[in-house]
């Protein structure tokens, strides 16, 4: 896998700058947060009431303005040859340093993370300047991965892939939700991951809940069991999910979930560079509408995946963005049935000019668990 150096940041931080001149902004203004990792390599330890900005002009020179107590940190950071580091001291007004990275008249895209003291504060010093969402403005600022990012979403899902397969070789009848969550996050940190943003485990009727947060329902024989998990590998995020059924499942369990797995199978199939991302959520909607179930699919098919586990581009009915090569997205349709069960299979994909390429890779089928 290649190695990020101080010339990914770089790239970066000029694919900042020429998104900022083609949306007619002077600049960026970037908070702790995915924003400022993705661009300056840097997360404070802690975030707190202390500014730091980093600014990417249209055309000049990237400034981060951090606090002085801090500024070896940032000096230590890949991306820090690439970026000039200016200090403010406690005590010190520190709006004045980072209105003067500014102009004062200025039009810019400022990180949803920003604390709303510190807008307040920039907008005090800078009145005449305009400052807007970054993820409305530019909401496709980071969607589109470069090689290496793509290697590094890959080592995470195939993480994720080997956490799923060893998973299968446990017993779930008789254990908590709670307790196989807690199987799964330490699975994932065994196969790589340094965070594990979520662990679902949502059995029987509990599966009908998308976002269950497992609790101490004890999994029994005939549960349909909705295994979602993910997180961070390398910086870089996994997300899968697959179902699997405790025992032999009904006639209906066998269905609903062939009406699944053809549904993710066939908007896969249309991932194209030039198709609008909505198209992927209209193919699989279509195929469980059409199969009698239409009313319980209530969720977008994807998300975009990187630096953070949900990030555009989203596919969902609207968003008529086309996909470009290079863009990462989940393809996870489902069917929800209340009170009885849930059903999700959830794939990791990027968008090449040949098509799309899965990201995770186990096998579709529905595994019967003991």
């Amino acid at each position: 896998m290649q190695e990020i150096t101080t010339r990914h940041f770089a790239e970066r931080l000029e694919r900042g700058a020429q998104h900022a001149r083609a949306a007619g902004l002077d600049g960026l203004v970037i908070a702790p947060g995915p924003d400022l990792g993705y661009f300056a390599d840097y997360l404070p330890a802690a975030t707190t009431e202390r500014i730091t900005l980093l600014v990417i002009p249209a055309d000049g020179e990237p400034t981060m303005l951090v606090p002085a107590l801090e500024h070896g940190d940032a000096a230590g950071t890949r991306a820090a040859d690439a970026i000039k580091l200016v200090d403010w001291r406690d005590g010190e007004d520190e709006y004045v340093p980072t209105a003067a990275l500014l102009r004062p008249d200025g039009r810019y895209g400022i990180s949803d993370a920003t604390w709303a003291m510190h807008l307040l504060g920039l907008q005090e010093k800078l009145p005449s300047a305009q400052f807007g969402s970054l993820s409305r403005i530019l909401p496709m600022l980071r969607a589109v991965k470069t090689t290496d990012e793509i290697d590094r979403l890959a080592a995470a899902g195939a993480g994720a892939d080997a956490t799923f397969e060893d998973v299968l070789s446990l017993t779930f009848a008789g254990r908590t939700e709670l307790e196989l969550a807690a199987e799964l996050d330490r699975l994932l940190r065994e196969h790589g991951h340094t965070q594990v943003d979520f662990t679902i485990v949502a059995a029987g009727p509990n599966g009908a809940n998308p976002h269950h947060s497992p609790d101490g329902r004890t999994i029994r024989e005939g549960d349909m069991v909705v295994l979602d998990f993910g997180g961070l590998l390398d910086g870089y995020g996994s997300d899968t999910t697959r179902t699997v059924h405790v025992g032999e499942p009904t006639d209906e369990g066998h269905e609903v979930y062939d009406v699944v797995k053809r549904a993710q199978q066939e908007a896969f199939d249309a991932v194209a560079v030039g198709v609008p991302c909505q198209e992927i959520d209209r193919v699989a909607r279509r195929v469980i509408a059409d199969a009698g179930y239409g009313e319980y699919f209530i969720h977008r098919v994807g998300h975009g995946i990187g630096v953070t586990t949900h990030e555009p581009p989203y596919l969902v009915e609207g968003e008529e963005h086309p996909i470009e090569a290079g863009m990462c997205f989940s393809i996870e349709p489902g069917i929800y049935l209340p009170g009885r069960f849930g059903v999700r299979i959830e794939d990791i994909v990027v968008a090449a000019e040949d098509g799309g390429h899965r990201l995770n890779n186990t096998s579709h089928e529905l595994h019967l668990v003991r």
